[in-house]
């Protein structure tokens, strides 16, 4: 029965050791191709981004990692909030009234050549902003889980060769230590 437990164990943490591994890779794997796909994008920093952000970016700073692209991301939504005069998607009116003003009657707006009502082009404008933010704030999130993955893997690692130690030292009697109920017994046949 020992030898079953302590093959089990041996199983056991070489499992553990290749799910470390195999975390790390991943990880790792996931973290350069969140990277490269942000790079690929060839963001800069605009001329505000150092007062923007504290100075975590520098105008002219190529985007590279998720925690630049989520910086990036804060400065497109200031730049869209001046634009919109503070109002958000959800706070604008549909259409445009002749005079210039927002509303979503459709009574109310102005006519194009074509007879259809003019769109507001800001509230337009936050459509694409946030599908924008929204890739740039991803990108950050899946770099969290990269390094959350190789986190995990390190301890996975670290607990499967934590066990095998256990397991070869103790269960396979390759270290013998001295167990209390034999210097009892010593001490007992002794007197």
């Amino acid at each position: 029965m020992r030898k079953a437990f302590a093959y089990g164990g041996i199983a056991a943490s070489v499992i553990l050791v290749a799910f470390g591994i195999g975390a790390i890779v991943i990880g790792a794997t996931g973290l350069n191709t969140v990277r490269d796909e942000i790079a690929a994008q060839n963001i800069t920093a605009t001329d505000d981004a150092a007062e923007l952000t504290n100075g975590r970016l520098q105008p002219g700073q190529a985007i590279n990692t998720g925690a630049e692209a989520r910086a990036f991301a804060n400065i497109m939504e200031h730049h869209t909030l001046e634009s919109t005069e503070g109002k958000r998607y959800a706070e604008m009116g549909r259409f445009l009234t002749p005079s210039g003003t927002d509303t979503s009657d459709e009574a109310l707006a102005a006519k194009g050549p074509d007879g259809r009502s003019v769109e507001n082009g800001l509230r337009n404008m936050w459509v694409t902003e946030t599908a924008l933010t929204t890739a740039l704030n991803t990108s950050f999130f899946a770099e969290r889980v990269a390094y959350f993955s190789i986190v995990m893997g390190v301890a996975l690692l670290l607990t499967g060769i934590g066990f095998l130690v256990l397991t070869v030292g103790g269960a396979l009697g390759l270290v013998v230590l001295p167990t209390r109920s034999k210097k009892l017994n010593t001490a007992s046949a002794a007197t």
